[in-house]
């Protein structure tokens, strides 16, 4: 499990209505990397331990969280094992390794900031020095809380939060750091809102067709100026692309005048359209979506070689060993990748073969595997393979079987066989029902 802490050197330069504000917007932003989302303190923690394999690993996440929160007036992210440990690296400007939460000042655990004069005054002024001291004078001198904290800090006790949820509908507004009297110069301040917007959008696997840019006048304007203005932005197609919208956004502001200088910006998202959600892989979409498999094919093999490039192929034999084998996946023969192998239909199938039949002890003339098995359905005869060349050869591949549907108190549902080639026949473990 890994938290990351995002934190501003002056939050309520983020909104106009306070600090909390800020760090609430910031958090519906952070709302498109996990679900799990909260607010501490003065800071935004987000618990992203699932989200990693999703996003590419925690490099790659790392990167991405760092780059897109720094247009949001971010400027210190950590990243630890608990959100408590993530924002006192934050605070003080570390990353974590092994040991590091040993070194870092007081003032780097909330709960330990209004005691910090104290402490130093016995000659403790780290969060170690502090974790050193005897528990019960620290439970009777700061308080139990204190030694609450410092065990959810070091990861000694569980943490809980109050996650996040995002509105019904995205409206968010923010004070612009100087007066614009230009309409394109708006598009820097409309950019973070757009942000927002789209952690909101995907925190709800959603689109929009329609946003309005509102923008209010200085105190200051004459009486003709009005109150402010707006912009409806419209797309052909549902998207939360912040890249794309700030171009369409830049086009529209290039033929608006201001007729005061402007202040303030709100942004209002119009209705939403819920997106299907598209793996994130190097194979094409449905049919139509993308470029054509055979295209998709060669790129890869280019990047990875060919003979790393393979497909299956069904082959028209009977025993389950052998109805698919591996091929070169170019070039692209559509005839053999339809070719469908026979199935026997007269037992259930089961989800997974084992690359080798495993041999099972026998007890009282019945199989083993995990305990007794209780042989529900069969036999299902088999016999194939016989073509196959010398079956005298260690390779020969003619199979005698009948097969078995079996029932373990362990194991549940087993796919066997027995044999009828050898002299003593043998039970082996062939499948596994899901």
């Amino acid at each position: 499990m890994w938290w990351a802490a995002l934190l501003s050197s002056d939050p309520a330069r983020y909104s106009a209505l306070s600090p909390t504000d800020g760090t609430q917007a910031l958090a519906l932003w952070a709302l498109q990397f996990t679900p799990r989302v909260a607010l501490v303190d003065e800071a935004v923690v987000m618990e992203v331990g699932a989200s990693l394999r999703l996003f590419g690993g925690a490099r790659r996440l790392a990167g991405r969280v760092r780059s897109e929160a720094a247009p949001l007036g971010v400027d210190r992210i950590a990243w630890a094992p608990n959100s408590l440990a993530a924002l006192a690296l934050a605070r003080a400007g570390q990353p974590w390794s092994a040991g590091r939460l040993q070194t870092l000042p007081l003032a780097s655990l909330s709960a330990a900031r209004p005691h910090a004069a104290a402490l130093a005054r016995m000659g403790c002024r780290t969060l170690g020095a502090l974790d050193q001291l005897p528990r019960p004078g620290v439970a009777r001198r700061f308080g139990q809380a204190l030694l609450d904290a410092l065990d959810r800090l070091f990861g000694r006790a569980p943490e809980s939060h109050v996650w996040i949820t995002p509105p019904e509908r995205f409206d968010a507004r923010m004070e612009l750091m100087h007066r614009v009297d230009a309409a394109p110069a708006l598009l820097s301040g409309a950019r973070r809102l757009l942000w927002q917007m789209a952690g909101w959008l995907a925190a709800r696997h959603a689109g929009i067709t329609a946003c309005t840019l509102h923008w209010a006048h200085d105190a200051m304007r004459s009486r003709g100026a009005g109150e402010g203005g707006q912009l409806v932005l419209r797309t052909a197609e549902p998207t939360r692309d912040v890249d794309y919208l700030c171009r369409l956004l830049a086009e529209h502001l290039d033929h608006v005048q201001l007729a005061a200088p402007v202040g303030d910006l709100r942004l209002e998202a119009g209705d939403t359209v819920a997106l299907p959600a598209r793996p994130a892989s190097w194979l094409p979409g449905e049919a139509g979506e993308g470029e054509p498999l055979s295209r998709a094919l060669e790129r890869i093999a280019a990047r990875l070689g060919e003979e790393r490039v393979r497909r299956p192929e069904l082959r028209e034999d009977h025993r389950p060993e052998w109805m698919c084998a591996w091929r070169h996946a170019l070039p692209l023969d559509r005839a053999a990748a339809g070719v469908l192998a026979p199935s026997m239909h007269a037992m259930p199938q089961p989800g997974f073969l084992r690359p080798e039949p495993l041999r099972l002890a026998v007890r009282g003339n019945r199989p083993c595997y995990q305990g007794e098995l209780q042989l529900l359905l069969g036999p299902q005869r088999l016999e194939s393979g016989w073509w196959d060349g010398d079956h005298t050869a260690p390779a020969q591949r003619l199979a005698l079987r009948d097969y078995w549907l079996a029932l373990s108190e362990q194991a549940g549902l087993l796919w066997v066989f027995q044999t009828r080639l050898a002299a003593e026949p043998a039970w082996f473990l062939h499948g596994h029902f899901a």
